[in-house]
């Protein structure tokens, strides 16, 4: 696993890109229509963001039943929640257990509701308590690293030359082709720029949510008494788990939009476990998981996902453990 100043400087790297790309494809297009023909598009598109940013954690809890959990409810997942925020130095945040059947996690909130690490009914039923720990610390490590809130931002970059090629194509429909200053073609010209600067950027951000899942990984390992041995074999049994559900015919669409939360993408999981074999423990799981080879069309769908392969994050985690 990268060191810890390589992972901070990727990501640095990364959102800088990002920045910077947008700012220039930004000015380039304000150049040719002027300030004021987007600033209403823009503007909008930030305040539609920021509003779903706030008001996200209430819609997660009525679309999944999501709860707090009781006060003596769990008291062992709650301790390590207590005991890895003062580690980590952060605000205690809410745990929260979310009626869904897969097993996963995610740290959410927002200004409005504070910090939540959610974990799913899934989850408890197929993890031992050493293995929840591991996947506990790393969604604290999330909240640690302020994850929901960069994000966040990072995602309104590619979300406005999303609306702003779109806006732009139907007005090339609707007015003949023609900007204000009579330019046949350009606002469809530069609605298909703004597309595919949409396209480029979001393989950006989900470069940066790739970072970001390792920086979590490792604070996780390092904070736990084995604990790259706990994440591994909980994300091997994650991934094995999803992949049955998969299988059997479970459709995740309803999790696909906030899927960058979860510790582990269950639209990749069938995928990712269609070489593993029969139920076996974690430890066996991690070992069949380390013997399994990363294609190049594992490679090629990494770049189009949210988190890593998961073969190459256990390797990461087992690389860890062998460093210390």
């Amino acid at each position: 696993m990268p060191s810890y100043l390589r992972l901070r400087l990727s990501m640095a790297g990364t959102l800088a890109l990002l920045i910077a790309s947008s700012t220039l494809a930004i000015t380039v297009i304000l150049s040719f229509l002027g300030v004021f023909s987007l600033t209403g598009l823009l503007f909008m598109v930030v305040i539609i963001n920021i509003a779903q940013w706030l008001l996200a954690p209430y819609l997660l809890g009525a679309i999944y039943r999501i709860r707090e959990a009781r006060p003596n409810e769990y008291s062992q997942i709650q301790d390590s929640v207590e005991s890895l925020s003062k580690k980590y130095r952060i605000k205690t945040p809410k745990l929260m257990l979310a009626d869904i059947p897969i097993p996963n996690a995610f740290a959410y909130g927002s200004p409005l509701t504070g910090s939540r690490v959610a974990v799913t009914s899934g989850l408890l039923q197929t993890l031992n308590a050493g293995e929840v720990e591991g996947v506990i610390g790393h969604e604290l490590g999330h909240i640690k690293h302020r994850d929901v809130g960069v994000m966040m931002f990072a995602s309104i970059l590619p979300a406005i030359f999303y609306y702003i090629g779109y806006s732009m194509m139907w007005s090339s429909m609707f007015s003949g082709g023609r900007d204000r200053r009579g330019n046949g073609g350009l606002a469809a010209l530069i609605g298909f720029a703004s597309l595919a600067a949409y396209f480029i950027l979001t393989l950006f951000v989900l470069q940066l949510s790739r970072l970001r899942e390792y920086y979590a990984d490792r604070i996780s390992a390092e904070s736990i008494v084995n604990g790259p041995d706990k994440l591994s074999e909980g994300l091997a049994k994650i991934v094995m788990t999803t992949g049955r559900f998969a299988r059997r015919g479970a459709q995740f669409k309803s999790l696909s939009g906030f899927k960058a939360l979860l510790i582990s993408d269950p639209n990749r999981a069938a995928e990712e476990s269609a070489e593993l074999s029969s139920w076996r423990s974690g430890r066996e799981l991690v070992q069949e998981i380390l013997s399994t080879k990363v294609t190049t069309a594992d490679r090629l769908l990494e770049v189009l996902s949210t988190h890593p392969n998961t073969v190459k994050r256990i390797r990461a985690l087992q690389e860890l453990k062998q460093a210390a």
